[in-house]
């Protein structure tokens, strides 16, 4: 069975206002990522997650970080 691929990069430290420091989700966005059940959902969950980076700027070591670990999930 394949891991989900997760825009989580296991740093989960909330210190930008209620943001994760590694992937800027909130609590509540990352419970809701967890739900994600169809590949369109999925999607546009993180379509709205890299929308927000963007808003809130910095931390851009985020994109490449999931790419490796999407890599690596897709392995399994």
């Amino acid at each position: 069975m394949s891991k989900k691929n997760s825009p989580c990069i296991g740093v989960c430290k909330f210190k930008r206002d209620g943001h994760c420091i590694g992937c800027s989700m909130t609590k509540k966005q990352k419970e809701m990522s967890k739900k994600l059940k169809k590949p369109k959902q999925t999607e546009a969950f993180f379509a709205m997650l890299v929308a927000q980076q963007e808003e809130m700027g910095g931390y851009g070591h985020w994109q490449g970080a999931y790419e490796r670990k999407k890599r690596g999930a897709d392995r399994s």
